[in-house]
């Protein structure tokens, strides 16, 4: 080992370079030495290394406000979304029930309605039939008033009505279409060898037909019974009376 007296050093052989690295340099000697570095140029501090600068240095406390303030906001943005999604369903389900409700309703109205106008329609064509009959009886009493020999018409057509195997046959009519009917059904009269005869019971304008196999009711309340029937009205000859016709 070489010594570390300066004064003991050997001067290098001649024709040599000298080494930098010639002799070892104890600690001693080396004092207050570092390693130099390219900042020692610009006159600034020595820097720190990175990883034992961030070991030195105590760590950073949380910013408790802040992490606050981010917690109420992603809480706030979250009620937010879950209101508008349940706001969403809610109105979803409304429009089904009010769409349910309304149509149950109209159907309900259409209904109510429907069956109301087939009433009114009834008591429409109940109401104008009633009409028609009044207006057929004023038509019929005056016809008879006028031309009453058309009850000899009546009577051939009842006459006529029955079988030819008839026998016994007998005509009854008012007493005031006794002369009427005698003169204008005498031939059938003759033909079917039948009996005319006065029945103050029957009202005038009809007849009534007897014989051995049956009857033949042509009185003017069965005809007038039987027209109205064909109108969907059970309304006789006499339920009006004749003044509340006029």
């Amino acid at each position: 080992m070489t010594s570390s007296n300066p004064k003991s050093r050997t001067p290098p052989a001649p024709g040599t370079a000298p080494h930098s690295y010639a002799r070892f340099i104890p600690r001693e000697e080396v004092g207050d030495t570092r390693a130099w570095n390219p900042g020692d140029l610009t006159g600034g501090p020595p820097p720190q290394h990175p990883l034992r600068r961030a070991a030195d240095e105590p760590a950073a406390k949380p910013d408790t406000a802040a992490q606050i303030a981010e917690h109420l906001r992603a809480a706030r943005q979250a009620g937010y979304q879950d209101g508008y999604r349940d706001g969403l369903v809610a109105l979803d389900a409304f429009k089904q029930s009010y769409a349910t409700q309304t149509s149950a309703q109209i159907g309900a109205l259409v209904q109510s309605l429907g069956a109301e106008f087939d009433g009114l329609q009834q008591d429409m064509a109940r109401t104008l039939a009633i009409s028609a009959t009044h207006l057929a009886r004023q038509i019929v009493r005056s016809e008879l008033a006028t031309r009453p020999d058309l009850v000899a018409q009546v009577a051939h057509e009842a006459i006529d009505t029955l079988l030819l195997s008839a026998k016994h046959i007998t005509l009854r009519v008012h007493p005031d279409d006794h002369a009427f009917v005698a003169a204008g059904a005498a031939d059938v009269l003759a033909a079917r060898g039948a009996r005319l005869l006065s029945d103050a019971a029957l009202t005038r304008g009809g007849c009534l037909v007897e014989s051995d196999i049956g009857v033949i009711d042509a009185t003017l309340e069965t005809r007038w019974r039987r027209v109205a029937a064909s109108l969907g009205i059970d309304e006789g000859w006499t339920d009006v009376a004749p003044k509340d016709e006029e």
